[in-house]
Formats: structure tokens, C-alpha cells, sequence
């Protein structure tokens, strides 16, 4: 007799400002009006780079999860592509409430928002931003692009600038834009160049995927004034703040120093790498934390570990 599915997961296309979002809504098997978890990924990634790992992991405990892709990147709409505007991936994320609070057969009085590195940091935006929500997860955050910037070393902002002046040439004069890499080895010019940033895309990578390793260069100077991170001290309801301890690109004695200001704050910390996050035991210990998190905070019932399952715990 075949084992029934713990989760069906259903195709869904949103509109947001003056074109759409695609995103995977997860539905947990036999629960009726379930809580509901939003994610968000990181700079220029797209939903099949991991988030379906998480959701899978959300829905098989109980929690609806609904995946989106921002405007201008990967199955999503917007034009021209490649194109990263911190203004409308937060109206993306505002959308995305909206159509999770519309949508029948999901709780809408408990919603939590979930976002990874980039996408963490905007979590933080949006939860500020929304006090009705339930709760939030932000992971391996990005809070403070100035931190990040200097983390990078001042010859990369040198490098970058004539870039970022052809592309915004190239925006005045409304032709394709001049892309710069999101992740790049050592050394190279791209908006991530630590050592495990390239190998780290890759890794997350999956085939066949829309997936492009490159970005429109006049969004470097937006990213070094977007400090999410003040935001912290205004949520007032619970965010978890997964942090790592060796990150390279999101800064931790900056994320950890934002993170305590949150009135209902929790901190996790790990000494797996940014990029490691995603994959194996790091995966594994994160994603076991924050259903502990989200199963407690939106009030539903957590599901019995089978045998040979390991049960959720905090660390």
C-alpha cells in the first residue's frame, strides 16, 4: 500500500507592482487551516537553490510554507532581468502577505516571514513593517551593508565603481544593463568574492536551473547603505536570528550586536559557513531549530518523530 504524501506542493504566480512572482505553495497533509511560513532567498538566488529543502521540512511538521522568487530573476516576471531593486523585492515580500492572507484553507492570523542572508535581512524590514505577523527567521542575515562592504576591502569598491557608472548610464539611456557577478573567487570583481562564495552558489545550484550568476552593477550603491539590521529594535513579536560564526559575507559580531536589540529576539549560533547552511548537518541542525521556533511560536501541534528521525530540539 503507498505511503501517503505528508505535503502536496502547488504551482502559484502572484502579481506584484507591474508584474508577477512564481512561488511553490507547500501544503501539509491532513491539517486543516494550517500556519503558514513565507520565504525569501538571497541576493540574485532563486527558490529552487534550497528553499524547497526547507519548505518540504516546514510542511512535513505541520506548517504550510510558500516559496517565492523575486521580480526580474528566475521563472518570475519583471523587466529587465537580472535586475536587483531592494524597493521592490520588500513590495515582492508585501504581495506575498497579501496572497497568503487571501488564500482559503491557510490561517491567516498566524504568519511568520522567513528569509536567508539577503533575503534575511529584508525578513527584518518586513517584519518591522508588519506587526501583525506571528513571527520571523532570519538566517545567516544580511544587516549592515556597509559591514559587508568593508568585509570586502576597500580595492573591490574601486573596482566596481566604473561598472556601476556604465550601468547607470546604460539605465539612463534604458538599454540592457552592465552586469556585475554575484559570487566570484577570490580576488575577481563580483558582489561575493570570499574563498566558499563561488563553491557555495555552485553547490546549491540544482540542474536546469534559471538561475544566473550575475546581477545589474547599479545596485552596489543601494546595497551599502541598506542597513536592515536597525529595524531589529521595532519587531515586536519573536524572530529567531540564525547566525553564523565564520561568515564571510554577512558580518556576525554586526548581525549578533543588531540582533540583541529585537525586544523578543532569539539567537542561534553555528560555526558552519554561510553557504554551508543549506546543505548536510548544518541543514540538518538549522532547519530542526527553526521548526522548534515556528512550531512554538505559531501555536501548532508538532509532529511525532518517526523511529530513526531525529526529534527537534533547541540548541
Amino acid at each position: 500500500m503507498a505511503t501517503k504524501k505528508p505535503y502536496t506542493r502547488h504551482d502559484v504566480l502572484f502579481s506584484s507592482g507591474d508584474s508577477s512572482c512564481a512561488a511553490w505553495l507547500y501544503l501539509p497533509t491532513g491539517v486543516t487551516s494550517p500556519p503558514v511560513v513565507i520565504l525569501g532567498h538571497g541576493l540574485g538566488a532563486t527558490r529552487d537553490m534550497r528553499l524547497d529543502a526547507f519548505a518540504e521540512r516546514f510542511a512535513k511538521a505541520g506548517i504550510a510554507a510558500f516559496a517565492f522568487t523575486y521580480r526580474h530573476f528566475g521563472d518570475s516576471g519583471g523587466h529587465p532581468r537580472q535586475l536587483l531593486s531592494i524597493k521592490r523585492q520588500l513590495a515582492d515580500w508585501d504581495a506575498a502577505i497579501s496572497w497568503v492572507k487571501a488564500r482559503r484553507g491557510l490561517d491567516s492570523t498566524r504568519i511568520a516571514v522567513w528569509g536567508s542572508s539577503f533575503g534575511g535581512g529584508h525578513a527584518i524590514t518586513v517584519a518591522s513593517r508588519h506587526p501583525e505577523l506571528r513571527a520571523a527567521v532570519a538566517q545567516c542575515p544580511f544587516t549592515d551593508g556597509l559591514a559587508s562592504a568593508l568585509a570586502l576591502g576597500p580595492a573591490a569598491s574601486v573596482k566596481a565603481s566604473p561598472v556601476v557608472a556604465r550601468d547607470l548610464v546604460a539605465k539612463v539611456r534604458r538599454i540592457a544593463p552592465v552586469m556585475i557577478p554575484l559570487a566570484g573567487p577570490p580576488g575577481s570583481l563580483a558582489l561575493m568574492n570570499a574563498p566558499d562564495a563561488l563553491p557555495g552558489y555552485q553547490a546549491i545550484v540544482p540542474d536546469g536551473t534559471t538561475f544566473r550568476n550575475e546581477v545589474a552593477a547599479r545596485v552596489i550603491p543601494s546595497l551599502v547603505t541598506y542597513r536592515p539590521g536597525r529595524a531589529a529594535k521595532k519587531i515586536d513579536f519573536p524572530i529567531l536570528f540564525c547566525v553564523s560564526n565564520t561568515d564571510t559575507v554577512t558580518p556576525p559580531d554586526q548581525t549578533l550586536r543588531y540582533a540583541r536589540t529585537a525586544p523578543r529576539g532569539e539567537i542561534k549560533t553555528y560555526d558552519a559557513g554561510h553557504f554551508d547552511f543549506y546543505l548536510g548537518e548544518p541543514f540538518e541542525a538549522l532547519v530542526r531549530d527553526q521548526i522548534e521556533f515556528l512550531t512554538r511560536q505559531l501555536d501548532s501541534a508538532p509532529v511525532i518523530p518517526s523511529p530513526g528521525r531525529a526529534a527537534p530540539h533547541r540548541r
